[in-house]
C-alpha cells in the first residue's frame, strides 16, 4: 500500500511537474508588441471551479523557470515575486491576464500561464515578439562631389535603433542599385546596442559616376519587420555635385550687341563646358600671336575700326581646345566740303560735295533749314533763294547710335539792281510808280522827286524775300517830275530815275471840261428855243378862236394852219 500525500506535497508535486510539461492541445500563442508599449498576454485557459491561484512564469534560455506573478482566488490577493527587471512593470487581472508595460527587448520570452486546483494545474504557453521600428535612414559622410569615371565612395546609409535588424538598399533616380564590379559597391554592416539590444545598420556606397548622372538623385531605404508585418522607410534625396573635365569652350562678346561701333567698350567671355569651370584662359587678339591669359573675361575700351577681326580664346593647359569669334566694329565718316559759313556773290558756281565713308551701306539725308532735299544741292549760278543753312547728314541703320552730320552756311552777296514801273490809274488822276530792287545784305530804299507835284500816302515796302522786295508812292503831278529810287547796302549804292508827265493828265481834264460847256450850252440853247415856239403858239391860238365861226367851213384852211403851227415848233 502507498504512503498517503497530503494537497501541499501534491501541490508542489504538480509545480515540479507543470515547469516541464505543457498542457496536450494548447499550442503556441505569440503576442507582438512594439518597443515602450503595453505588453498583454491573456492567459488563455478557462477558470476552473475550484480554481485555488494563478500563477505566470517565464523560462530562461536554459529552459529554467523564474515565478513572477501570482494570484489568489480565495484571498483576492495579487503578489509579484522580486524579479528586478520587471519591477513595478507588471499587472495581473482578475482573469489572470498579464500585463507589462513599457515593452523592451528582453521582455521577448516564453511565458506561460498556470492555473492551480487542489489535484491539477493547467497551463498556458504564450511567446512574445517585441519590435522597435528603426529610425529613418540618413545619408551621412557624404562626397563633396563626385567625378567622373573615378570609383569614389558616395557615403554611408545609416539607420539607428532597430529591433529585430533591418535591410538597406541603395536608389538612383528611384531605381535600385545592384553591386556591378568596378561600377557598384556596396558593404553592409550591423551593430548591437548591448543595453538597449537595438540594432544599427549601415551601408556604405562606392560609385563610379557619368555625366548622365547630373542632377540625378540618391536615396536609401530601410527594411524592417514589425508588429504589422515588413515596412520600409526612405531617406531624404540626396543630390552630388558631379565634376568631369571641360570639353568645348565658347566665347562670347559682353553685352550683347546687334553691332559695335567706334568708341564701344566690349568684354571677351570665354566659358568651359566642364564642372567646375575652368578660371582662367588665353586670349589671342588679331595680328598678336601671342596670347593673354586672363580669368574668363578680357575687355577692351574705346574700340576703334582696326580691332576689327577674330578673337580666340583657349584652355591654359590644352591650347587646342580652342574657341573663336568674328567682331566687326562698325564706324562712319562725314566729310562736308565747303563746310561751315561761306559767303559768295550772286551768279558764282559752287560746287557742294559730301563724302561718306562706311563700314556698310550708309543713307544720306539732305535738308535746307530743317526741311528735307530730294537731291544734294548743286550750285552753278547762284541764286539769292540759294542762301540758307544746308546739313549732310549719315547714319548706318544696323548700328544704334551712328551718325554723322555737317553744316553748311551758305550767304549769296549782291550789289542793289533796281527796275523801276509806272501804273496810272483807270481816272487818269494819279500813277503809281514802284522801285524794284535786289541786292544782300537788303539794300535801303530812299525816295526823291524834281518838279512839283504832292505824295498822296507814305511810301508802302513788301516784304523782303530772297533778296528782292519793292518800295511804291503813289502821286498826282500836276507838271512833268522826275522820280529818282536810291538803293544802298554794303557794297554798292545804286540809283535809278523815272521822268513823269503831267500832259496827259491835263488834255484828259481840259477834254473832260470841254464836253461838260458843249453839254450846258447845248442844254441852254434847247431851253431857249422851246420858249419862243411855246409863246408863238399861244399868240396863234388866240387869233384863231376870234375867228372860229367864220372859218368851220373852211376846213382845208384850218388844217393847213396846224400844219403850220407844228412847222413853227419844230
Amino acid at each position: 500500500m502507498a504512503p498517503k500525500v497530503s494537497p501541499s506535497g501534491r501541490l508542489v508535486f504538480c509545480l515540479l511537474i507543470s515547469a516541464a510539461v505543457l498542457r496536450p492541445g494548447l499550442g503556441w500563442y505569440t503576442v507582438n508588441s512594439a518597443y515602450g508599449d503595453t505588453i498583454v498576454m491573456p492567459c488563455r485557459l478557462d477558470v476552473p471551479q475550484n480554481l485555488m491561484f494563478g500563477k505566470w512564469k517565464y523560462e530562461k534560455p536554459d529552459g529554467s523557470p523564474v515565478f513572477i506573478a501570482f494570484r489568489s482566488s480565495t484571498k483576492k490577493s495579487v503578489q509579484y515575486d522580486d524579479v528586478p527587471e520587471y519591477k513595478d512593470r507588471l499587472s495581473l487581472s482578475e482573469n489572470y491576464t498579464l500585463s507589462i508595460n513599457n515593452a523592451k527587448i528582453r521582455d521577448e520570452k516564453r511565458f506561460v500561464c498556470m492555473l492551480v486546483t487542489e489535484d491539477n494545474v493547467f497551463e498556458a504557453p504564450t511567446l512574445v515578439k517585441v519590435f522597435k521600428q528603426p529610425s529613418q535612414p540618413e545619408i551621412v559622410n557624404k562626397a563633396p562631389y563626385l567625378e567622373t569615371e573615378q570609383l569614389k565612395k558616395l557615403g554611408d546609409c545609416i539607420s539607428r535603433d532597430s529591433y529585430p535588424d533591418g535591410n538597406i538598399t541603395w536608389y538612383k533616380n528611384g531605381k535600385v542599385l545592384q553591386p556591378l564590379i568596378g561600377e557598384v559597391v556596396i558593404l553592409f554592416k550591423k551593430e548591437i546596442d548591448p543595453v538597449t539590444q537595438l540594432y544599427t545598420m549601415t551601408s556604405s556606397l562606392e560609385y563610379k559616376t557619368t555625366k548622365a548622372d547630373i542632377q540625378m538623385p540618391f536615396t536609401c531605404s530601410v527594411t524592417y519587420y514589425g508588429p504589422s508585418g515588413q515596412k520600409t522607410i526612405h531617406s531624404e534625396q540626396v543630390v552630388f555635385d558631379i565634376y568631369y573635365p571641360t570639353e568645348q569652350v565658347t566665347i562670347q562678346v559682353l553685352p550683347p550687341k546687334n553691332a559695335i561701333k567706334e568708341g564701344d567698350n566690349i568684354t571677351l567671355q570665354c566659358l568651359g563646358n566642364g564642372n567646375p569651370p575652368p578660371e582662367e584662359f588665353m586670349f589671342y587678339l588679331p595680328g598678336q600671336p601671342e596670347g593673354i591669359r586672363s580669368s574668363n573675361t578680357y575687355t577692351l575700351t574705346d574700340v576703334r575700326r582696326n580691332a576689327t577681326g577674330d578673337y580666340k580664346c583657349s584652355l591654359i593647359d590644352k591650347k587646342g581646345m580652342i574657341a573663336s569669334t568674328a567682331i566687326t566694329v562698325h564706324y562712319l565718316d562725314l566729310s562736308l566740303n565747303p563746310s561751315g559759313e561761306v559767303t559768295k556773290q550772286i551768279g558764282d558756281a559752287l560746287p557742294v560735295s559730301c563724302t561718306i565713308s562706311a563700314s556698310k551701306n550708309a543713307t544720306v539725308v539732305w535738308t535746307k533749314d530743317n526741311i528735307r532735299l530730294r537731291s544734294s544741292p548743286s550750285f552753278s549760278s547762284l541764286h539769292y533763294q540759294d542762301a540758307g543753312n544746308y546739313v549732310c547728314e549719315t547714319a548706318l541703320q544696323e548700328v544704334e547710335g551712328l551718325k554723322k552730320r555737317e553744316s553748311l552756311t551758305l550767304i549769296v552777296e549782291g550789289k542793289p539792281q533796281i527796275k523801276m514801273t509806272k501804273k496810272t490809274d483807270p481816272s487818269g488822276l494819279s500813277k503809281t510808280i514802284i522801285c524794284h530792287v535786289e541786292g544782300f545784305p537788303k539794300p535801303a530804299i530812299q525816295w526823291t522827286i524834281t518838279g512839283s507835284g504832292s505824295v498822296i500816302n507814305q511810301t508802302e515796302e513788301s516784304p523782303y524775300i530772297n533778296g528782292r522786295y519793292y518800295s511804291k508812292i503813289i502821286i498826282s503831278p500836276e507838271e512833268n517830275v522826275t522820280l529818282t529810287c536810291t538803293a544802298e547796302n554794303q557794297l554798292e549804292r545804286t540809283v535809278n530815275s523815272l521822268n513823269v508827265s503831267a500832259n496827259e493828265n491835263r488834255e484828259k481834264v481840259n477834254d473832260q471840261a470841254k464836253l461838260i460847256v458843249g453839254i450846258v450850252v447845248g442844254l441852254l440853247l434847247a431851253a431857249l428855243v422851246a420858249g419862243v415856239v411855246y409863246w408863238l403858239y399861244m399868240k396863234k391860238s388866240k387869233t384863231a378862236s376870234k375867228h372860229v365861226n367864220k372859218d368851220l367851213g373852211n376846213m382845208e384852211e384850218n388844217k393847213k394852219l396846224e400844219e403850220n403851227n407844228h412847222k413853227t415848233e419844230a
